[in-house]
Parts: C-alpha cells; sequence; structure tokens
C-alpha cells in the first residue's frame, strides 16, 4: 500500500518502510507524527484519489533525524559590467520513516 502526502509545500509517494528527507518539520527525534494531508491512496492497481483530500487516509511517521542538504552555489554576474556575486544556502530537512499508511 502507498500513499501520497503532501507536506512542505511539496509532494511525495510513500510506502510503509520508506525513510524520506521532507522540509524541516518542528518535531523531536524519536517522535512519531502524523500526517493527514493525504492526495491518494492505491494498493495495486486500486487507486482512490482524494478531492483534493482523502477522508479519513492518515499517514504515521518516525522522525528519525535533522540536518542539513549539500550547499547550493549561487553566482550571478553580468558580463561587461564588473559585476560578480557570490552567494550559498543550506536547506534544512528532517528524514522521517513512514511506519503506517492507514486508508
Amino acid at each position: 500500500m502507498y500513499a501520497v502526502i503532501k507536506t512542505g509545500g511539496k509532494q511525495y509517494k510513500v510506502a510503509a518502510g520508506e525513510k524520506i528527507k521532507v522540509e524541516q518539520i518542528a518535531a523531536d527525534v524519536g517522535q512519531e507524527i502524523t500526517i493527514d494531508q493525504v492526495l491518494a491512496v492505491g494498493n495495486g492497481a486500486d487507486l482512490k484519489v482524494g478531492t483534493p483530500l482523502v477522508s479519513g487516509a492518515i499517514v504515521k511517521a518516525t522522525v528519525v533525524a535533522h540536518g542539513r542538504h549539500d550547499k547550493v552555489r549561487i553566482f550571478k554576474m553580468r558580463r561587461r559590467k564588473h559585476y560578480q556575486k557570490r552567494q550559498g544556502h543550506r536547506q534544512n530537512f528532517t528524514e522521517i520513516e513512514i511506519s503506517a499508511v492507514n486508508a
């Protein structure tokens, strides 16, 4: 059984036992969280799509770790204008392990 969830403005296809990195969630390591924004639930060829959410569907997950992604380097330049700007960014993430998908 799998589900399509929405968290942090992004959509993820998840199944029980998977580990995914999502936008940072305010929860402690080891804490169990429930994600109720489930857009679709599927089991083999059977698929239930919500309008926009599937009513009664919940995905349970456990917070594994918090961290930061690799640095993304930003370089801006205007040719012939003597303008160069360098900047870097590291986005925070939360790694979660999906424990159950309940439809």
